[in-house]
Protein backbone atom coordinates (compact mmCIF):
# COMPACT_ATOMS: atom_id res chain seq x y z
CA UNK A 1 0.00 0.00 0.00
CA UNK A 2 1.43 3.49 -0.89
CA UNK A 3 -0.20 6.47 0.57
CA UNK A 4 0.49 9.90 -1.24
CA UNK A 5 2.24 12.48 -0.10
CA UNK A 6 -0.16 14.42 0.83
CA UNK A 7 -0.24 12.44 3.89
CA UNK A 8 2.99 12.92 5.16
CA UNK A 9 1.93 17.02 4.66
CA UNK A 10 -1.19 16.71 6.36
CA UNK A 11 0.08 14.84 9.20
CA UNK A 12 3.28 17.71 9.75
CA UNK A 13 1.22 20.25 9.34
CA UNK A 14 -1.62 19.31 11.91
CA UNK A 15 1.22 18.73 14.35
CA UNK A 16 2.87 22.07 13.89
CA UNK A 17 -1.04 23.64 14.22
CA UNK A 18 -1.15 21.90 17.35
CA UNK A 19 1.31 23.95 18.52
CA UNK A 20 -0.29 27.66 17.85
CA UNK A 21 -2.51 29.29 20.35
CA UNK A 22 -6.18 28.25 20.26
CA UNK A 23 -8.27 30.20 17.98
CA UNK A 24 -4.87 31.53 15.87
CA UNK A 25 -5.06 30.64 11.93
CA UNK A 26 -2.04 30.32 10.23
CA UNK A 27 -1.75 31.16 6.57
CA UNK A 28 -1.34 28.31 3.67
CA UNK A 29 1.50 30.30 2.36
CA UNK A 30 3.35 30.11 5.88
CA UNK A 31 2.55 26.25 6.65
CA UNK A 32 3.82 25.92 3.47
CA UNK A 33 7.45 27.62 3.35
CA UNK A 34 8.27 25.75 6.48
CA UNK A 35 8.53 22.28 4.48
CA UNK A 36 9.23 24.75 0.90
CA UNK A 37 6.14 22.58 0.07
CA UNK A 38 3.75 23.76 -2.92
CA UNK A 39 1.24 26.12 -1.70
CA UNK A 40 -1.85 25.32 -4.20
CA UNK A 41 -1.45 21.42 -3.41
CA UNK A 42 -1.18 22.17 -0.06
CA UNK A 43 -3.82 24.07 0.22
CA UNK A 44 -5.94 20.96 -1.65
CA UNK A 45 -4.65 19.10 1.30
CA UNK A 46 -5.69 21.36 4.04
CA UNK A 47 -9.28 21.72 2.13
CA UNK A 48 -9.88 18.16 2.78
CA UNK A 49 -9.06 18.25 6.11
CA UNK A 50 -11.85 20.77 6.75
CA UNK A 51 -14.01 19.31 4.97
CA UNK A 52 -13.28 16.11 7.71
CA UNK A 53 -13.26 18.59 10.56
CA UNK A 54 -9.99 18.29 11.43
CA UNK A 55 -9.39 22.00 10.51
CA UNK A 56 -10.94 25.27 10.38
CA UNK A 57 -10.60 27.76 7.78
CA UNK A 58 -10.39 31.50 8.23
CA UNK A 59 -10.80 33.85 5.33
CA UNK A 60 -9.64 37.71 5.48
CA UNK A 61 -6.49 38.93 6.25
CA UNK A 62 -5.74 37.55 9.61
CA UNK A 63 -7.55 33.99 7.82
CA UNK A 64 -5.65 31.05 7.70
CA UNK A 65 -6.19 27.09 9.35
CA UNK A 66 -6.20 26.07 12.70
CA UNK A 67 -7.10 22.65 14.59
CA UNK A 68 -10.93 22.04 14.13
CA UNK A 69 -10.76 20.18 17.63
CA UNK A 70 -8.67 19.28 20.49
CA UNK A 71 -5.86 17.31 19.70
CA UNK A 72 -6.55 15.07 21.73
CA UNK A 73 -10.45 14.25 19.38
CA UNK A 74 -8.30 13.93 16.24
CA UNK A 75 -6.94 10.81 15.61
CA UNK A 76 -4.03 9.93 12.55
CA UNK A 77 -6.68 7.63 11.25
CA UNK A 78 -8.78 10.92 11.10
CA UNK A 79 -5.99 12.51 9.08
CA UNK A 80 -5.46 9.86 6.46
CA UNK A 81 -9.16 9.35 5.73
CA UNK A 82 -9.14 12.60 5.18
CA UNK A 83 -6.66 12.76 2.82
CA UNK A 84 -7.07 9.48 1.43
CA UNK A 85 -10.55 8.78 1.64
CA UNK A 86 -12.36 5.84 3.49
CA UNK A 87 -11.94 3.22 0.77
CA UNK A 88 -10.36 0.22 2.05
CA UNK A 89 -6.85 -0.52 0.23
CA UNK A 90 -7.72 -3.82 -0.81
CA UNK A 91 -10.31 -4.56 -2.99
CA UNK A 92 -10.86 -8.34 -3.42
CA UNK A 93 -11.72 -8.66 -7.18
CA UNK A 94 -13.18 -11.74 -6.92
CA UNK A 95 -10.60 -13.76 -9.41
CA UNK A 96 -11.41 -16.62 -7.77
CA UNK A 97 -14.87 -17.32 -9.48
CA UNK A 98 -12.85 -17.16 -12.96
CA UNK A 99 -10.19 -19.53 -11.94
CA UNK A 100 -11.11 -23.66 -11.55
CA UNK A 101 -13.99 -24.54 -10.01
CA UNK A 102 -15.03 -20.81 -9.48
CA UNK A 103 -18.74 -20.39 -8.68
CA UNK A 104 -21.26 -17.48 -9.66
CA UNK A 105 -23.14 -18.02 -6.22
CA UNK A 106 -20.50 -17.77 -4.08
CA UNK A 107 -19.32 -14.43 -2.52
CA UNK A 108 -15.44 -14.92 -2.52
CA UNK A 109 -14.92 -11.23 -0.48
CA UNK A 110 -16.37 -13.18 2.15
CA UNK A 111 -14.71 -16.61 1.64
CA UNK A 112 -11.49 -15.94 0.18
CA UNK A 113 -8.60 -16.48 2.61
CA UNK A 114 -6.46 -14.08 0.97
CA UNK A 115 -9.19 -11.34 1.05
CA UNK A 116 -9.86 -12.20 4.85
CA UNK A 117 -6.40 -12.08 5.56
CA UNK A 118 -5.87 -8.68 3.75
CA UNK A 119 -9.33 -7.08 5.49
CA UNK A 120 -7.82 -8.42 8.95
CA UNK A 121 -4.52 -6.88 8.32
CA UNK A 122 -5.82 -3.36 6.88
CA UNK A 123 -8.35 -3.58 10.36
CA UNK A 124 -5.00 -3.75 12.34
CA UNK A 125 -3.69 -0.81 10.71
CA UNK A 126 -6.46 1.58 10.73
CA UNK A 127 -6.66 0.43 14.18
CA UNK A 128 -2.93 0.94 15.38
CA UNK A 129 -3.75 4.68 13.33
CA UNK A 130 -7.24 5.13 15.11
CA UNK A 131 -5.50 4.59 18.34
CA UNK A 132 -3.24 7.57 18.08
CA UNK A 133 -3.87 11.09 18.28
CA UNK A 134 -2.55 14.02 17.50
CA UNK A 135 -2.24 14.67 21.24
CA UNK A 136 -0.23 11.74 21.45
CA UNK A 137 2.18 12.40 18.29
CA UNK A 138 3.11 15.80 19.92
CA UNK A 139 3.88 14.73 23.43
CA UNK A 140 6.21 12.44 21.87
CA UNK A 141 7.79 14.98 19.71
CA UNK A 142 8.09 16.98 22.55
CA UNK A 143 10.01 14.29 25.25
CA UNK A 144 12.31 13.73 22.20
CA UNK A 145 12.80 17.58 21.14
CA UNK A 146 11.46 19.64 24.27
CA UNK A 147 12.28 22.94 22.36
CA UNK A 148 10.07 21.68 18.91
CA UNK A 149 6.92 23.66 20.17
CA UNK A 150 8.52 27.04 20.33
CA UNK A 151 10.76 26.72 17.29
CA UNK A 152 7.92 26.26 15.17
CA UNK A 153 5.64 28.72 16.74
CA UNK A 154 8.59 31.16 15.43
CA UNK A 155 9.07 29.44 12.33
CA UNK A 156 4.78 30.05 11.52
CA UNK A 157 5.57 33.58 12.93
CA UNK A 158 2.71 33.19 15.69
CA UNK A 159 4.46 34.17 18.69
Amino acid sequence: MRMSEGVEWALHTCLNLAWVEEGQAVPTSRLAEVYGLPVAYLNKQLQALVRAGVLRSTTGPRGGFRLGRDPRNITLLDIVVAIEGPEDAFRCQEILRSGPGGRADVDYRKTCVISRSMRQAELAWRTELAAQTLADVRAAVERREPSAPEATRVRLGVL
